[in-house]
């Protein structure tokens, strides 16, 4: 089976370095570094590159040169989405610009009496989805196992604008149980990324892209049971600073956690077709 370390690389200076950058030089100058970034993520962290190679060589059915140069491109645009998050977190929302497609879904989930359910991926850029929505009447809680080391998130904190979601940490003490059913209990709206997972989590397979997958079983799980909408929701980023927020309500069987696995497969694949280079699961993503 697919694991994961559950950490984003990164350290506490390469953040100093690009937010400088952003701040006093400029967005585009910060982009022009990542070239040479790219190119030492390409060649220094093998196992990963392995990895995003064999999705576009055996998943995307592309040539060994194309399967090449896509792979490097990959690490080139999650290098400016990352740069995009910084940037509009520190105040330059006004640098990007923002189209909606399906986002009366996701008002109608803040306006109704019951709790809202939102399902993402490791793709394109969800988080920067908050500072271009209007204001919910209900926060918006990111279920989520990326846990950035402590030192860089004080210091993204220390520079950046109050978020307007809440994150929840999935632990391997199953304490954000605890947390996913307050929000649940309070009818607040709760967003899970349905493609990764830890060692210890419970899945349910699928096929995607054409081969058997694991997906962690809680997010379709609990979405299954409640009587209410769910949607799956993708930021996608295009090109001058442009993203693109798709929003679709899931079509499944009530109390059935595999149908609406297969729903969100079926949406990711549909994601991924136009916006192949924009995804971001750095390791054996079909392993058995």
């Amino acid at each position: 089976m697919a694991t994961w370390e559950g950490r984003s690389r990164g350290t506490v200076f390469g953040y100093r370095v690009f937010i400088f950058l952003i701040k006093h030089i400029g967005i585009n100058v910060a982009y022009g570094l990542l070239f040479f970034v790219a190119l030492y993520y390409f060649f220094f962290t093998p196992k990963q590159t392995r990895s995003i190679y064999r999705y576009f060589r055996e998943r995307r059915g592309y040539s060994r040169v194309k399967s090449l140069i896509s792979a490097y491109r990959n690490y080139f645009v999650f290098g400016q989405t990352i740069i995009d998050k910084v940037a509009i977190n520190a105040g330059l929302a006004h640098r990007y610009t923002y189209e909606f497609d399906g986002i009366e879904h996701i008002r109608q989930l803040a306006r109704d009496d019951s709790a809202g359910i939102l399902i993402s991926a490791h793709v394109g850029n969800f988080e920067v989805a908050q500072f271009f929505m209007d204001e919910f009447d209900k926060k918006i809680h990111l279920v989520t196992t990326d846990e950035e080391r402590q030192a860089i998130k004080s210091y993204l904190a220390s520079i950046m604008a109050k978020p307007k979601t809440d994150f929840i940490i999935i632990k391997e003490d199953l304490s954000h149980i605890f947390e996913i059913n307050g929000v649940i209990a309070g009818k607040g709206m709760i967003c899970f990324t349905g493609d990764r997972f830890k060692p210890y989590t419970k899945t349910l397979q699928e096929v995607f892209l054409g081969k058997p997958a694991h997906f962690p079983s809680g997010p379709f799980l609990i979405s299954s049971r409640l009587r209410t909408p769910v949607l799956f929701v993708y930021v996608m980023r295009e090109r001058n600073k442009h993203y693109h927020l798709y929003a679709r309500k899931a079509e499944f069987d009530n109390r059935d956690a595999q149908s609406l696995l297969r729903a969100y497969t079926a949406s990711m694949e549909e994601i991924l077709r136009k916006y192949p280079l924009q995804w971001f699961n750095y390791y054996d993503f079909w392993a058995a």
